[in-house]
């Protein structure tokens, strides 16, 4: 009954005690794996140890990297929150679409079963189990493809199939172009890499080469010399693509064009640096190597002009150096002037960095291009803010024109209410022109 008093819960802990307990054992959990982990490592031979590294880092590499995107995604939706960004409106999404904390929560459960596998991958083939340890990637990766596959109404359905909704309009644009696909297509050039690991994972595991070390060998099916490598990391930029033409088809706008013409300059940087194991290495020093840098300097420059003067909105001049009359627009980071020298600098870096790591030249070094991919992703995390915020401030400034042009102008009422007195002076007179007629 409204008013009645509640009895208190005796013995229920709080949620800060909850949360607190938690962090404990994500932590203790984490511990035991690095523990587990390392010593099954260093039960291997010297000689097989960086080959078997390599082969667990090809498989768990791109959750790894899922997981890590995730995380962040949650990060721009609990800042949308806390902010004027409407992002529901933005992308159009239903009234059940996931919160920033069951994104968390989606991102805690990836983050717990990945290392969990690549934990029993190592203790299993460290200690002479090959077959067992072979079906850990194998067994996980169907897992998730079953989880997000899965027709029945668990695992937040209606949101999985938005995402795959999503996914199958940008494969075949075949519908108008609008800001979800568009937005999920651009984060997807910053997982080309992801995608192409995932190939080779998914090729091992059909031709049943887990747990070996024949995948290393040049000629194999699966290996680093394979032409699917750089069709695969090609494959986001040719969806954007697509997706410019289609909305120039729509829309006749040139600055579609234009916009497909910068996804088209990354297609002579992946294909150029795959050919540095197809030619001899006189003819790539040569030839080849001096057109390969002058296709990522292109791709860099025009990627970054695009990212700060139409994805954002920015104008070099006006909106960033000249911080005396800040821009309205930014209404997030509006009057922190070092963010915008941070972004300028830090997307700049990262774009010819991104740039170089397409290349095939960091293949091996799997570390390196790790770092790199997880810099690229940090990178698409702010660049998000930005964005969907530009977008936001475009859909409530059309809104505002919108309202501004229903309303009458006060010309237009002026000209209504002499009109309206104009009106009443004539009736008046002739009502006094009938009342004299008689006499």
């Amino acid at each position: 009954m409204k008013g009645a008093s509640v009895p208190a819960v005796v013995g229920m802990p709080s949620p800060l005690f909850l949360w607190r307990f938690k962090a404990i054992l994500f932590l203790l959990w984490g511990l035991c794996c690095c523990k587990i982990g390392w010593d099954s490592v260093m039960r291997m031979s010297a000689d097989l140890r960086d080959l078997f590294l390599y082969e667990v880092f090809l498989y768990y590499n791109p959750l790894f990297l899922v997981a890590l995107m995730i995380w962040l995604w949650g990060v721009n939706l609990w800042v949308f929150a806390q902010s004027s960004v409407n992002y529901v409106k933005v992308f159009d999404l239903a009234q059940t679409h996931l919160s920033h904390r069951e994104i968390w929560r989606c991102a805690t459960w990836l983050t717990l079963i990945v290392p969990t596998s690549m934990t029993a991958y190592l203790y299993l083939y460290s200690h002479g189990e090959v077959s067992l340890a072979a079906s850990q990637p194998v067994l996980l990766y169907a897992i998730l493809l079953i989880v997000l596959l899965s027709p029945f109404d668990m695992f937040y359905l209606s949101s999985r199939f938005y995402f795959l909704r999503t996914m199958l309009r940008i494969i075949l644009p075949l519908q108008a172009i609008t800001f979800p696909d568009f937005f999920l297509a651009d984060i997807f050039t910053s997982m080309s890499k992801v995608f192409s690991d995932l190939e080779r994972s998914v090729c091992r595991m059909v031709n049943r080469q887990v747990a070996t070390i024949a995948w290393f060998e040049a000629d194999s099916i699966c290996g680093s010399h394979s032409i699917a490598i750089p069709l695969v990391l090609v494959l986001p930029y040719l969806c954007r693509f697509f997706q410019c033409l289609r909305q120039y088809k729509d829309t006749k706008e040139k600055s579609c064009l234009l916009n497909a013409l910068k996804y088209s300059t990354a297609v002579p940087v992946i294909f150029l640096s795959a050919l540095k194991y197809h030619v001899f290495p006189d003819q790539w020093v040569s030839f080849y190597r001096p057109l390969w840098l002058i296709s990522g300097v292109i791709n860099s420059l025009y990627s970054f002009y695009w990212d700060i003067k139409r994805d954002w909105d920015l104008s070099i001049l006006t909106r960033i150096f000249m911080f005396k009359s800040p821009s309205t627009w930014t209404s997030l980071l509006y009057g922190r002037n070092w963010v915008y020298y941070w972004v300028l600098g830090s997307n700049l870096i990262l774009r010819c960095t991104w740039t170089y790591k397409l290349s095939a030249h960091l293949r091996h070094n799997y570390l390196t291009v790790f770092a790199i991919t997880a810099l690229e992703m940090l990178r698409r995390f702010q660049w998000v803010f930005f964005r969907v915020e530009n977008e936001w401030n475009k859909m409530t400034a059309k809104q505002n024109f919108e309202m501004s042009s229903d309303m009458p102008s006060e010309s237009d009422r002026l000209l209504e209410s002499n009109s309206h007195t104009i009106q009443e002076l004539c009736h008046l007179h002739n009502v006094q022109d009938d009342q004299v007629a008689p006499n």
